[in-house]
């Protein structure tokens, strides 16, 4: 049994500036509904966010949009989502998206798609959860996050003991087998956020 049942998606309420992306979108999302993977993401209906959402709509997939009340109209609310839950603040719907995800990818976009993707890392460094957690390096959009975290390795800020597995594909078909195989391993139990800070996200 696919031990994957639903992803939470960050990506780009923008298209970018290469096409490769939005088309890395909407392959993504064909793939999770074609395969029985439901979708969890910030539940705005532009750029790479809603290129996503809607090819996992159009192959019959279920999506759930989490969105905080001031962003329904900046980022077009995804009213086609079986579920779209509107959250009092950013740190709800974080909360929210977190809980509902067996695991993390993150596709090429901004500030907002950077911090969402570096909180998950941060609990998972700090053994909070096991869930796994993936790039999806379309075009090498990643590779400078990745330098900067070798360069931290190097200079012992990211130290031997606190460690987090990044996983790290360049090509859409290969983001589902590498999430399932990582989360063979993991009990349910250890998928659960300490309550403690679960309660702080």
């Amino acid at each position: 049994m696919i031990p994957i049942r639903t992803v939470c998606v960050y990506c780009g309420s923008g298209p970018g500036t290469d096409p490769d992306y939005i088309a890395a979108a909407r392959e993504l999302g064909a793939a999770l509904a074609n395969n029985g993977v439901s979708l969890v993401y910030g539940g705005g209906s532009l750029g790479l966010m809603g290129a996503l959402a809607e090819a996992v709509l159009d192959q019959g997939g279920h999506v759930t949009g989490i969105i905080p009340e001031f962003l329904t109209g900046r980022e077009k609310m995804m009213v086609r989502a079986q579920e779209v839950i509107v959250t009092h603040d950013m740190h709800e719907r974080k909360r929210l998206m977190f809980e509902r995800a067996d695991a993390f990818i993150a596709l090429p976009g901004g500030i907002g798609t950077l911090e969402e993707l570096v909180e998950q890392l941060t609990w998972a460094q700090l053994g909070r959860h096991k869930k796994p957690i993936l790039i999806a390096n379309i075009e090498q959009f990643w590779e400078p996050l990745l330098a900067l975290l070798d360069h931290m390795r190097k200079l012992e800020f990211i130290c031997n003991g606190l460690t987090f597995n990044l996983l790290k594909v360049e090509c859409v078909e290969d983001i589902l087998p590498k999430l399932i195989a990582a989360a063979q391993p993991v009990p349910e139990t250890e998928k659960e956020m300490v309550p403690v800070a679960a309660e702080r996200m």
